[in-house]
């Protein structure tokens, strides 16, 4: 009965949910790092594309790294980082490239340099057992995500673009600039839904340089998407002088993840009838 409890505990990501602490010694400084328990059922992954980091999930993902979000602007103390590591990282959905861990940084009370990104890198996965753990609240989210027009034009918004999306030492760092804007970019991911007919959603987050520096995207299909790339790159990397160079390679991977997918549409389809 135990082993179910906190199973279903973990599965919790709702208001309350739990996190699991840990107290790593970064750059000379000690810093609280929080991140998901095991048996969470959500995935995220991560690429670069247009200029642009994304991090990638389904509705699902997004509702969760809304919800880390909006607790880290409330739950901040200096030096506080939320990571989100193996086992919740999957290769993209579109080549099966490795997916990089994920770093949320309040960025008004928590500087995040290039040491301190190299020195997280080098410990994860963080492997040591939890200190313990945290009641991760987010009172007033799901208020502002059932109105979320209604919530922006409370906070006065404008089009804030001070918060950076950065990649340091292999890690892709979300740094909003304040707490407020850590919460505009919890209502921004939290409310994504791609349901529609395109079966995508996406919110640009960060500065603007020729491009937002950051996007959260998430797909109707992200985990069939995610196994369909997986078994293309396989069948290309197969293949007898199949190229090693990423750039030659890729393309490869998303002509044979074409085939790969309408072949299991047909199936599907067969098995509808």
């Amino acid at each position: 009965m135990r082993a179910v409890q906190r199973a279903a505990s973990a599965r919790y990501t709702g208001d309350g949910m739990k996190l699991h602490r840990r107290t790593l010694r970064l750059a000379g400084r000690d810093h609280t790092v929080v991140g998901l328990r095991p048996g969470t059922r959500v995935r995220f992954s991560t690429n670069f594309f247009h200029g642009t980091w994304h991090v990638l999930s389904d509705a699902r993902g997004a509702s969760v790294l809304g919800r880390l979000l909006w607790g880290l602007s409330y739950q901040s103390r200096p030096g506080t980082l939320v990571v989100v590591d193996r086992p919740f990282l999957v290769p993209t959905p579109f080549d099966a490239d490795p997916a990089d861990p994920i770093v949320l940084v309040p960025a008004w009370d928590t500087p995040f340099t290039g040491k301190t990104a190299r020195e997280l890198a080098r410990r994860l996965p963080l492997r040591r057992p939890p200190e313990g753990t945290v009641r991760w609240r987010t009172h007033g989210l799901d208020g502002a995500l059932a109105d979320w027009r209604g919530w922006f034009r409370a906070q006065g918004w404008r089009d804030r673009r001070d918060g950076r999306v950065k990649r340091l030492h292999g890690l892709v760092a979300l740094m909003p600039r304040t707490p407020l804007e850590m919460r505009e970019w919890a209502v921004l991911a939290g409310g994504l839904d791609p349901s529609g007919t395109h079966g995508t959603d996406y919110a640009d987050l960060g500065s603007w340089e020729d491009g937002y520096e950051g996007e959260v995207q998430v797909f109707r299909d992200f985990h069939r998407d995610v196994s369909v790339a997986r078994r293309a790159r396989s069948d290309v990397l197969a293949r007898p002088g199949a190229p090693a160079d990423p750039g030659e390679l890729r393309p490869l991977i998303w002509s044979r993840h074409g085939v790969v997918k309408r072949g299991r549409a047909a199936v599907s389809a067969g098995r509808g009838r």
